[in-house]
């Protein structure tokens, strides 16, 4: 099925692994032009040339390199249409009282400021394309509470605030915006996740993986190609009418404490 893509200028941050990595391939599959950037330069090096996709190493969470990626955007490819706001960082997982100043800072950082930045600096570009999308990445963890979270759910909640109030303004503008929520994706960065709420309880990993599938209607993980599909469908003509959402891709999050 051919969802429109071809051409279209697209940047996905955090794009060199996990669920921007397989966002990017499909959108480079459809044709797409397509610019990613990581802090991680190691998994930015895995990406290759014949991919079709370019890449830029960017921290996300501080304004001045992401200045730089939008002068490297419009150099390279000369404009923008879409915008995938990816980037994101776990936090810690631990009571709030134990919470540091770095912990709350880093993981807003990444997860708001990081999207901020990059719409700021997005909008007026895909305005001058005459339209386009921008998708920012939430989380089930925007939508309920997760015990042990506090700086992770903050963040993303405050996600899905900020691309409500980017819908109402942009979509004048003939732009769509809105938040994807994922639940527990199978991937490393998950893997991570559920060793810090093994320790944080005192369990071992696998009774965490165990409670983890209960804590959802279709008793698996998602995989990235599930959320890819969503974006792209949001992306193309077919999905542009829909806008400030908050889309749960999760099987059913029926429970939040393991």
């Amino acid at each position: 099925m051919d969802l429109g893509l071809k051409n279209k200028r697209v940047l996905v941050t955090a794009g060199a692994a996990g669920i921007g990595r397989a966002v990017a391939e499909r959108f480079a599959a459809e044709g797409a032009r397509v610019l990613v950037c990581d802090v991680d330069a190691e998994a930015i090096q895995s990406v290759l040339p014949s991919s079709g996709i370019g890449t830029i190493a960017t921290d996300v969470s501080r304004a001045e390199p992401v200045a730089k990626l939008f002068g490297e955007i419009e150099s390279r490819l000369g404009g923008l249409d879409i915008l995938v706001n990816n980037a994101g960082i776990s936090g810690p997982s631990k009571p709030i009282e134990t919470v540091s100043d770095e912990d709350w800072r880093t993981t807003l950082g990444v997860n708001l400021d990081g999207a901020f930045f990059c719409a700021r600096a997005a909008v007026p570009l895909i305005k001058a394309a005459g339209g386009g999308t921008v998708i920012n990445m939430s989380s089930t963890a925007g939508l309920l509470p997760y015990s042990l979270r506090s700086p992770y759910c903050a963040a993303k909640y405050a996600v899905i605030g900020l691309s409500e109030v980017m819908a109402m303004e942009l979509g004048p503008h003939n732009i769509n915006v809105n938040a994807i929520c994922p639940g527990s994706v199978d991937s490393r960065r998950m893997d991570r996740v559920q060793a810090m709420a093994a320790q944080s309880r005192g369990v071992s990993i696998e009774e965490i993986k165990e409670r983890e599938l209960k804590l959802y209607s279709m008793r698996r993980l998602v995989n990235v190609e599930e959320i890819a599909s969503m974006i792209l469908y949001l992306c193309s003509p077919q999905g542009r009418i829909i806008s400030g959402q908050s889309i749960a891709i999760d099987g059913q999050t029926i429970a939040t404490e393991y």
